[in-house]
């Protein structure tokens, strides 16, 4: 059922990251600005949090991926993150949005249509209510806050209009995830009910996507693979914590010692 090539891509991807140590610049928001960054360096990326106007267009060009994240948004990052964007479209640097809580308000559902439009974005995740909400404006295409109230199955649809229209992949986090680039599509079946009792697991995925991006040139791959290595730790934190404290520090921690057997033997990845 699962794929054993893209379960060896997990790992050469994972391993390419530990080797390389990728600058990952994220302009990200105030919640999960600590935890993201601990992730990456658990999972062996090198990050950067910068987001002052003064400075974005140059430290975007240090980098090899730039992860925009509209979570605490105000005037000034909105301008940043179209600015980074930009210049890294310039550079060559690959970039990723998480429309975080878009479709709550029209202020963020905004904010991350505008993104699509000014800037070439290689990858876009989200849950399904946040996918849903960058094509739809209806009320039923609302979030609850930042959370879903859609499923992967109702955004199917929306993704594949989105990567053609935006030439994107896009990368649904749920139950089960699902990636498309409008012509190929996975799914992958890792990770852990608690994975939703924590704040920013969703932003701390699409950091690590991030960083898979930066050292795999194809976005479709870069996300199958990502979700199935966060995935899988987040299974195997799940075996060493019972409760939201101590998994959240166990996350980090598995991300950090996952090895190739690990990978090859746990990536659910299905084509």
């Amino acid at each position: 059922m699962y794929n054993a090539e893209m379960a060896r891509r997990a790992w050469e991807n994972l391993k390419t990251v530990r080797t390389k140590r990728p600058l990952v610049h994220n302009i990200t928001n105030y919640v999960v600005m600590n935890y993201t960054a601990n992730a990456l360096l658990s999972c062996g990326a090198s990050p950067v949090m910068a987001h002052a106007l003064e400075e974005v267009e140059e430290m975007v060009t240090l980098a090899q991926a730039l992860v925009l994240n509209i979570g605490t948004l105000s005037r000034t990052w909105v301008e940043a993150m179209i600015k980074a964007g930009k210049r890294a479209n310039i550079s060559g640097i690959p970039v990723i949005l998480d429309p975080v809580g878009s479709g709550a308000t029209r202020f963020r559902t905004d904010t991350a249509r505008s993104i699509l439009e000014e800037v070439s974005v290689k990858v876009v995740r989200g849950n399904p209510s946040e996918i849903i909400s960058l094509y739809d404006d209806t009320s039923e295409s609302k979030t609850k806050g930042v959370d879903a109230v859609h499923t992967v199955e109702h955004a199917q649809e929306v993704a594949l209009h989105l990567s053609k229209k935006f030439k994107t992949t896009v990368a649904i986090t749920g139950a089960v995830d699902l990636v498309t680039d409008g012509e190929r599509q996975c799914r992958i079946y890792n990770g852990h009910a608690m994975m939703g009792s924590i704040t920013g697991t969703g932003c701390t995925a699409t950091a690590i996507m991030g960083a898979f991006l930066a050292v795999d040139e194809d976005p479709f791959m870069a996300s199958c693979t990502s979700l199935a290595y966060f995935g899988l730790a987040g299974e195997k934190a799940a075996e060493k914590s019972g409760s939201p404290g101590s998994f959240q520090i166990a996350l980090l921690d598995t991300l950090y010692e996952i090895g190739e057997e690990d990978i090859i033997q746990g990536a659910k990845i299905a084509i």
